[in-house]
């Protein structure tokens, strides 16, 4: 009996386990892709990778005379940092090591150490708000233009 009722818990754990159903998805094919999309060329159609290129969306010019961002508490750390680590170590010209170091030695850094840093940051985190307000209301008010002539990007193109 005992076996019984074992054989027939193992019986409905299996049928309960079959009536899931697995579900495989194929990859779409290039050509399902290029169909979907509706894009042809001289016949040939386009590969699917081309094709997600060609769709992605156009980033806006930035308007120059939006005040920029301060940098972060860390980055005037390595400002001083850098100064001393050279004078130290002359034969080191590599940013990289620079940047190791300077990582080793903020991570080491207690926080009374670095509150120097982070008030210098929030200083300019402020001036930065004060600017960006100045800004947007000079915006609103249609007093900034933002022409392509302003853009210090052209001068590449």
């Amino acid at each position: 009996m005992a076996k019984k009722a074992a054989n027939e818990s193992k019986e409905s754990q299996s049928s309960s386990a079959s009536n899931l159903k697995m579900v495989l998805r194929k990859r779409p094919t290039r050509h399902s892709v290029v169909a979907a999309v509706g894009i042809e060329k001289e016949g040939k159609s386009i590969s699917a990778k081309r094709v997600t290129t060609k769709l992605k969306k156009k980033h806006e010019k930035l308007d120059s005379k939006m005040p920029k961002k301060p940098p972060t508490a860390f980055f005037y750390f390595l400002e001083d940092f850098r100064k001393g680590f050279q004078e130290q170590n002359p034969d080191i010209k590599s940013m990289r090591a620079i940047g190791k170091a300077c990582g080793e030695k903020w991570k080491t850094m207690t926080y009374e150490e670095k509150v120097k840093y982070y008030d210098i940051a929030t200083e300019k985190r402020a001036e930065f708000d004060r600017a960006m307000a100045d800004y947007i209301k000079r915006k609103e008010n249609g007093k900034v233009e933002n022409s392509e002539e302003d853009s210090e990007f052209d001068e590449y193109e």
